[in-house]
């Protein structure tokens, strides 16, 4: 018998040849085989349960995971063939407009994670403030947009992309989110809108969005300039309504016209799923909005891709009518109560300075170390890395806080308790090795996560 023929029938070939990677293989291999291959390729990644820099969801119901792999074939865009997949998709519309406070009809959709629904709110802002410049014969050359520095990076690449002058507010150390006193100076008549940021990726916290929208009306009543905000709630708004009921920060202030979320974070479903929804449907800038009769059928399309599968909103649509508001209230107190033991014990090791857990805040722990060591955070993330897999990122704030070093571990729903001592002991542990054998070496240290944006 054969090598090929014993490999054939007792193992798998690829065990003692590379894997292909630079040129399409000529043969292919048995079914087992292929996925053995990926599967020990993937073995050597770490574990999604302890990565606590990504927001994303690592974990949903089997019955859930049931629901996903049985409809992967649904190609979402195609209404006339899947107008139910289309009708469930308009109730998670009409159920985030009734969760976020909405007086009213609106307009949203689905989209591909928050990154989709950021690109088109932002163009829907553009558009209408062009309409209302254009209805007063009044120049469109110049728009602006207005956000600080506590933003994800997509809202800096909508400005290069679709030609907006960004006006970032710096922050600054022990400040961390912006407010009506610094968005002020920048506002004129080419302000598009101004974003506020619900659950920021640096440290949880969320904009002055009641200060903001006082500041825009006065703003309008004063210089009759109608300046929308648009509300990042990537993460924030499948926590706040939970969390923080009575606080303000949806559809119940009168300048926020849009808001996102990302479904595939604190919506508790697997990447990728976000959603835009507006105020009402004269928010949603009609120019966008594309109509094609595509296999016998007229759609109305408002989005940046086509083909997408549909799986991912009936997996929403089920977290929806599993959860309710009861659910969904449990689980982030869930969450929330273990963040808050997880800053309990790294305050009582008296290494660490934990930020802002007496504010609102997702259930996360940002943290830095206090007093003078001879390693920091970044120091602390690859010892934690490398002796118990822990992925905690370690980064810098940015401008002008970019001397402050802070570290962020995410609570999720997989998190338990008795994994928040081990945590807790396993941060101790590193630093007490950093303590003997001093910081971590460069090669080490540039192996850490060190962006916020997961």
């Amino acid at each position: 018998m054969t090598k090929r023929d014993d490999a054939a029938l007792f193992g798998n070939r690829f065990l003692t040849v590379p894997a292909p990677s630079e040129k399409f293989p000529e043969e292919g291999m048995a079914a087992t085989d292929a996925m053995r291959l990926v599967d020990v390729d993937l073995a050597m990644e770490g574990d999604p349960q302890r990565n606590l820099a990504t927001f994303v969801t690592t974990w949903m119901e089997p019955e859930a995971q049931r629901l996903i792999a049985e409809n992967l074939h649904r190609n979402f865009i195609d209404h006339a063939e899947y107008p139910i997949s289309a009708e469930i998709e308009q109730r998670c519309v009409r159920m985030l407009a009734d969760l976020f406070n909405a007086p009213g009809k609106t307009a949203g959709c689905r989209t591909q994670g928050s990154s989709e629904a950021i690109m088109l709110g932002a163009l829907s802002l553009k558009w209408k403030w062009r309409e209302r410049r254009q209805a007063a014969g009044l120049s469109t050359d110049r728009p602006n947009l207005i956000f600080g520095g506590d933003v994800h990076v997509v809202w800096e690449k909508f400005c290069r992309y679709f030609d907006v002058e960004p006006r970032i507010v710096p922050l600054a150390e022990n400040k961390y989110t912006i407010g009506p006193e610094d968005v002020e100076p920048h506002l004129d008549e080419n302000t598009i809108g101004v974003v506020a940021v619900l659950g920021t990726t640096f440290t949880g916290h969320m904009d002055d969005v009641v200060g903001i929208d006082k500041l825009l009306r006065d703003v309008r009543k004063k210089r009759d300039l109608d300046i929308p905000i648009h509300v990042d709630g990537a993460s924030g708004a499948f926590v706040w309504p939970f969390l923080y009921p009575d606080s303000k920060w949806d559809f119940r202030l009168e300048q926020v016209r849009s808001i996102n979320v990302s479904g595939h974070k604190y919506g508790l479903v697997y990447p990728g799923i976000g959603w835009l929804i507006f105020r009402e449907e004269a928010d949603l800038a009609k120019d966008l909005v594309f109509y094609e009769n595509y296999l016998g059928k007229t759609d109305a399309t408002f989005t940046l891709n086509f083909s997408t599968g549909a799986s991912m909103v009936l997996a929403q649509y089920y977290n929806f009518v599993r959860l309710g508001r009861q659910g969904y209230t449990y689980v982030m107190k869930i969450m929330q109560d273990n963040a808050h033991a997880l800053a309990d014990n790294l305050r009582s090791n008296g290494r660490f300075e934990v930020i802002g857990s007496d504010l609102e805040q997702l259930p996360l722990v940002a943290f830095r170390l206090a007093g003078k060591h001879s390693y920091d955070e970044s120091d602390v993330a690859w010892q934690l890395s490398a002796e118990r897999g822990w992925m905690v990122p370690a980064y810098t704030l940015p401008p002008n806080a970019e001397k402050v070093k802070i570290m962020r571990a995410l609570v999720k729903e997989t998190l338990s308790r008795e994994q928040i001592d081990r945590l807790s002991q396993d941060i101790e542990d590193a630093c007490r090795t950093l303590d003997d054998k001093g910081a971590a070496h460069d090669a080490e240290r540039a192996q850490v996560k060190r962006g916020t944006g997961y």
